[in-house]
């Protein structure tokens, strides 16, 4: 962790703040490796502490082996340790702190202080930007989650039968995640059949799934922390000419993507190469979401991959792409896959199977 940490701290000195309080899980876990549920980091130039109560002090010193651990007592050990460490300027992440929490740590740095001498500073992507770039042992962790539950598909995927359930199907593949090895699901399953296709986000429910409509199945798993992201588009019996238009240029749209995105790009570009495929097909108004979204100890994080996303892909970024055409009334087809930069292009690490273009 400690390159982790030095990465940080430069970036402090870049926002122009003394320390850095990270009260994010993920962030938290990202920097110390600690992963336990309660806890906060404190980070200066030259010190990293990480505060918990004592259900985790013990758990702490193991896995933070480069932070100071602090057992948290009474309500002032926050601006104790700040002045301690000399703070006047502490950064804190202003897309994770909630107001109610800002404000009672504003309070108490004030009434400690009789005056507000520790400023708080809003910070916003500091650790989030560090994470988008992965280090080997990380890749090998998030491959293994695609592992998982490319091979859970690939499992259910072939017990599916007309007159099962969204529910069903949906218990199916969580099962099949944990049995092969994850801690989890990354994210609630999706399972959509026919209509309810249409809604990218639909909750499985007691829908059953007919010949001859389409079904879309969007799944994850999580392995040590790292989340996979999957979704397939199938087709139970013979489907109708508007599923075999409607995939292959959902499937035409991913590939030219694939193949076309590269490192230097922002995350806006890349969705245009997709983007304009569905377009240039009259599906234009029917692709309301984002191409894609990085992937890593949660299973949205940057990069973004989308039409107003002016980050800079670069090397060693996994990110998913997974366009999609939804019509009301019909149904859907999204199909996605994780790719990771390298060399400037994209290497699929997805393997799970699809329906071949223009094979359906």
């Amino acid at each position: 962790m400690t390159a982790r940490l030095d990465k940080i701290r430069a970036r402090l000195e870049q926002a122009g703040v003394d320390a850095l309080i990270v009260s994010s899980d993920e962030n938290r876990r990202y920097l110390s490796g600690f992963n336990g549920t309660a806890g906060l980091l404190v980070i200066t130039l030259k010190d990293a502490v990480l505060a918990t109560d004592f259900r985790y002090v013990e758990q702490a010193g193991q896995q933070a082996p480069d932070f100071r651990v602090l057992r948290t007592m009474g309500a002032d050990w926050l601006t104790d340790l700040l002045k301690e460490l000399g703070v006047q300027r502490l950064g804190f992440e202003s897309q994770q702190m909630t107001v109610a929490t800002h404000e009672r740590l504003l309070k108490a740095l004030t009434e400690s202080s009789g005056s507000p001498a520790i400023s708080m500073v809003a910070t916003s992507g500091l650790v989030e930007d560090l994470r988008s770039v992965k280090d080997e042992t990380e890749m090998a962790l998030l491959t293994r989650a695609i592992e998982i539950s490319d091979k859970a598909f690939e499992e259910v995927s072939k017990t599916i039968q007309a007159g099962q359930t969204e529910k069903e199907i949906a218990w199916k593949l969580e099962k099949a995640v944990r049995e092969l090895g994850a801690e989890a699901i990354s994210f609630d399953t999706i399972v959509a059949t026919g209509p309810n296709a249409a809604l990218p986000h639909h909750r499985p429910d007691d829908s059953i799934v007919r010949e001859g409509q389409t079904l879309i199945m969007d799944m994850g798993a999580r392995y040590q922390g790292y989340c996979s992201d999957l979704s397939r588009t199938i087709c139970l019996g013979q489907p109708d000419d508007t599923f075999r238009k409607v995939y292959d240029t959902v499937l035409g749209a991913q590939l030219t993507a694939i193949a076309t995105v590269e490192r230097g790009m922002t995350g806006g570009d890349a969705d245009g190469l997709a983007r304009t495929v569905i377009e240039e097909a009259g599906y234009g108004k029917n692709f309301g979401h984002s191409l894609g979204h990085g992937v890593g100890l949660e299973v949205h994080e940057h990069p973004g991959v989308g039409p107003n996303s002016p980050g800079v892909l670069e090397d060693g970024m996994p990110f998913t792409i997974e366009p999609g055409i939804y019509i009301s009334g019909w149904g859907g087809v999204r199909i996605e896959d994780v790719v990771v930069l390298e060399n400037g292009r994209a290497r699929v690490i997805s393997k799970a199977p699809k329906l071949d273009r223009m094979g359906v």
